[in-house]
Order: structure tokens, then C-alpha cells, then sequence
């Protein structure tokens, strides 16, 4: 039994294609396998998450606009250093929680970034209302009224539910 030349070629063929087959099958099942690794979160690393969105939590907290407001004294302050104290307050605590945007989703951590920059932006313009000689006082009383009279324009709930819904899905 001799095979043509024909037959040999179509059996070489075969084989080669038989074998790239085989290959591209297991070359597929270890990424596969890479994947599902990768995809798979270690405890340590769930653990830091979970610590992140907790921090992030208490963070969003510190720096609501109302709750930074009942940490600084105000008695004796002009309005303009009552401003700085305020946006000092906010910026140090978010620079203090910096660090924990490497373990989060990069939506949160810009939600974070955007409720640091709204509640800067609305001390600095209802500062800015007020008169030279105005105190600290005057521009807590503003802050309040605007809160009180406009309490959707915060960030603050949003932001603080988002949060917890991210560390939920870690659960």
C-alpha cells in the first residue's frame, strides 16, 4: 500500500491543522484561566476595598458642607478667614483620603473629587455676596439659608449613596 504523493499532503495538511487545533483549544483554555484568576479578588485585597469605601464614606461625611460648618469655631473670625478655614478643612481631609482612590472604581473617586470642588465653589461664591466687613458668623448664616433653601444642590447624598451601593456589590 503506497499512498500518492496527493494522499501524503492531505494527511500532512490534516495534521497540521489537527495540531493548531489542539493548540489554539489550549492556548484559549489558559487564558481563560488567566482571566478567572485575575478576575478572582484575594480577602486581603476585598478587605482593602471594603476599608476604602468606608473611609471614603466617613470622608464624604466630613466634608458635607454642614457637617465642616460645625467644626470650625467661628467666634471672632472676619468671613474671609472663616472661607479659608473651611475650604482648608475640606481640602485637608480629602488630601488625607487621597490615597484611597487606587483601591476604588475611578467613577467614585471623581464622584469624591466633584463633591470636594461643588462644596468649595459654593463657600467661595456665598462668600464673595457678602460685604468686606462681613464675620464669620455672617457667612455661616448664609451657608445655612442657602443649604436650608436649597437642599437637592448638594452632592453630598449622592455621592455618600454611591459609595455604599460600590462597597455593597463587595459583599
Amino acid at each position: 500500500m503506497s499512498m500518492s504523493i496527493f494522499e501524503v499532503i492531505i494527511t500532512i495538511i490534516t495534521l497540521f491543522t489537527l495540531f493548531g487545533v489542539v493548540w489554539a483549544l489550549k492556548e484559549i483554555s489558559e487564558l481563560k484561566k488567566e482571566i478567572a484568576e485575575k478576575k478572582t479578588v484575594s480577602p486581603n485585597t476585598l478587605q482593602l476595598q471594603l476599608q476604602a469605601y468606608e473611609r471614603l464614606s466617613v470622608l464624604s461625611e466630613r466634608i458635607a458642607i454642614q457637617n465642616v460648618l460645625t467644626r470650625i469655631p467661628n467666634s471672632g473670625l472676619s468671613s474671609r478667614e472663616m472661607q479659608h478655614a473651611l475650604i482648608d478643612n475640606i481640602k485637608t481631609e480629602y488630601d488625607y483620603n487621597v490615597s484611597q482612590q487606587i483601591y476604588i472604581q475611578p467613577e467614585i473617586w471623581k464622584a469624591v473629587d466633584n463633591l470636594k470642588e461643588q462644596n468649595i465653589y459654593i463657600i467661595n461664591q456665598l462668600a464673595s455676596t457678602l460685604p468686606g466687613n462681613a464675620s464669620a458668623m455672617d457667612l455661616s448664616k448664609q451657608i445655612v439659608d442657602f443649604l436650608i433653601n436649597n437642599p437637592n444642590f448638594s452632592l453630598h447624598k449622592i455621592v455618600h449613596e454611591a459609595i455604599n451601593m460600590e462597597a455593597k456589590k463587595l459583599m
